[in-house]
This record gives C-alpha cells, structure tokens and sequence, in this order.
C-alpha cells in the first residue's frame, strides 16, 4: 500500500495536455491547412489537418464540427475514466503502475482532444507517417498518449492475468 494520493498520473496527465496543446498551438499558428511539411521523405512529415471524428477519421460529424452526440459520449467516458483514475491513485489503491499511469495518459489525451472539440468543433491532427502512397491516419500528441496509455492498461491487465495464474499454480 502506498500513503497518501499518487498525484504523479494526474501530473503525467496535465503534461500531456500541455504538450498536446503547445504543438497544436504551434501547427494552428505555423502550418497552413493541409501545407506538408517533409521531416523524413519516404516515411514522415507534417501536415496540419482537422478531424472531426475520432480515431482514423470514424464518425465524422456534418459540416465539418464534431457531433454533439460524440462530444456527450466523449465527456461520459471522459467521466467514467475520471472515476476509475481516481479509485487506483488514492490511499490504499493496490493497483499496478501500468494501470495507474495507463489511466493517466488516456485522460491527457483525451482532455487535449476534448479542448479542440468543445473550443473549435474539430480535432487538430499533424503527424503523418507513410510510406509510399500508404499513409497511416494523420494523428497528434493526444492520440500518442491513448494509444501509449491503452497499451500500458493491457500490459497491466496481462501482468495481473500472470501473476494470477503463478499465485494459482503455487509458484
């Protein structure tokens, strides 16, 4: 057991909503819609676009300004990760890091993408990987962090999962 508030994934989760929304300030100020940028030819560059959907461009809203059906469905899980976030980081929370910090990146990155939704109806998306005329979906800091903070939540989830099965086994 730990004493006290684990405030370090409210912490991570603050940092990833600052830098979020530093390169995002910084693609909407320096980047004109849709103008590439070359970082790497053949695999990377930059290029500033909107997204009014979620992940890879899915539910799109109509002319161009997420649904408000998303926004509300984005806020409720917002909500409910918020509760879950809170229940592993206070006193006597015996869940594992990955969780705690998995939870913590996914709430960051979500917070920055909600900002963009509720301030201008749309997601700003910039880092764009490809090779050939194969593009992975254009994405930002947020979505890095959900996807890095997903991944650590399944990592706990297999850690748990393990050591279950060990404490089962007797070794």
């Amino acid at each position: 057991m730990r004493p006290g508030i684990d405030w370090r994934p409210l912490a991570l989760s603050g940092l990833v909503v600052a830098a979020d929304r530093a390169s995002k300030l910084w693609i909407e100020s320096n980047v004109d819609d849709w103008r590439v940028i070359h970082v790497i030819p053949g695999l990377f560059q930059i290029v500033h676009t909107r997204n009014t959907g979620i992940a890879f461009g899915m539910f799109q809203g109509a002319e161009g300004k997420s649904s408000p059906l998303l926004v509300a469905f984005s806020l409720l899980v917002m909500g409910f990760i918020g509760y879950i976030l809170w229940g592993a980081i206070k006193p006597g929370s015996t869940e594992h890091w990955t969780s705690r910090f998995g939870l913590g990146l996914v709430m960051g990155g979500a917070a920055g993408n909600m900002h963009d939704r509720l301030r201008w109806g749309s997601v700003t998306d910039f880092l764009d990987f490809y090779m050939g005329s194969s593009h992975f979906p254009v994405f930002n800091v947020a979505d890095s962090a959900i996807t890095v903070g997903a991944g650590l939540l399944i990592l706990g989830i297999w850690q748990a999962h393990r050591e279950e099965r060990q404490a089962n086994s007797g070794g």
